[in-house]
């Protein structure tokens, strides 16, 4: 059995089997055992072993009270001080506090990674709001989310791109108002180069709307990504945030006044 598990560990070798098991500890904040990280990985425990001995001596893993496997703080450490600093992320808080305070919903500033959006930052207000699901490093289908319908806006000028961008793969449909064909898609993205802004209402998740705009932290000519103010639909409506765009825009061009 052992040497079966072995065999299959073959088209994982050294640093790569490493970094595959660091990713798979990423899973598991509350952590993880050996046993349970073997059978996760369908690996052998002595190359799980040496994998996780090997990331406890760099400090990316370590074990809890009860000898469970988490990420390592000298990770987390290095994870969190790389965000913070990042240009794209220093240059967009401010414009998210902006937003924030003078919407009273959560906002964030998303990148485009494939046919999904990668939210890099996000600001919730202090009081008032109803917690979204997003998190920070998380992911959603583009075509679903209005910070990824402008940014494939941008990427997809036509048809046949945005036929070759869906490809093979059905378009998920997280709710009954997802976009879920290449045509619904091409003439939305039309219409988002058109006004300048997208919108999603409830399209991927149910009783959630929100307005998204390009950003330009990195560059004059070609967005870095997308910034959104994202709120429960009964309370912030589309129509709301779209009558407020000249608001929005002179906020992320740092030509507003305080609220």
């Amino acid at each position: 059995m052992v040497q079966a598990a072995e065999a299959a560990d073959d088209k994982l070798v050294g640093a790569d089997r490493v970094l595959a098991v660091l990713t798979e500890l990423a899973r598991y904040p509350d952590g993880i055992g050996l046993d349970e990280m073997a059978r996760a990985m369908s690996s052998a425990k002595p190359t799980i072993h040496r994998a996780l001995a090997s990331l406890r001596r760099a400090g990316l893993a370590g074990q809890d009270g009860y000898g469970r496997y988490v990420l390592g703080d000298e990770f987390l450490r290095l994870a969190f001080a790389h965000h913070e600093a990042r240009p794209d992320h220093v240059r967009v808080m401010p414009i998210l506090r902006s937003l924030c305070d003078r919407y009273g919903e959560t906002v964030h500033y998303a990148t485009l990674d494939g046919r999904s959006v990668v939210y890099r930052s996000k600001l919730d207000p202090s009081v008032g709001a109803v917690r979204l699901t997003s998190v920070v490093g998380g992911r959603n289908p583009a075509h679903c989310t209005a910070v990824g319908k402008m940014l494939l806006a941008d990427a997809l000028r036509d048809e046949q791109a945005v036929r070759a961008w869906v490809g093979d793969r059905p378009l998920e449909t997280p709710t009954e108002r997802s976009l879920g064909t290449v045509e619904d898609l091409h003439a939305e993205l039309v219409r988002v180069r058109e006004r300048g802004y997208s919108v999603e209402d409830q399209e991927n998740e149910p009783g959630v709307n929100c307005l998204a705009v390009p950003a330009y932290l990195t560059s004059p000519t070609v967005p870095s990504g997308a910034i959104s103010i994202s709120g429960l639909a009964y309370r912030t409506p589309v129509r709301k945030l779209v009558d407020d765009l000249p608001a929005i825009r002179a906020i992320i061009t740092g030509e507003a006044e305080s609220p």
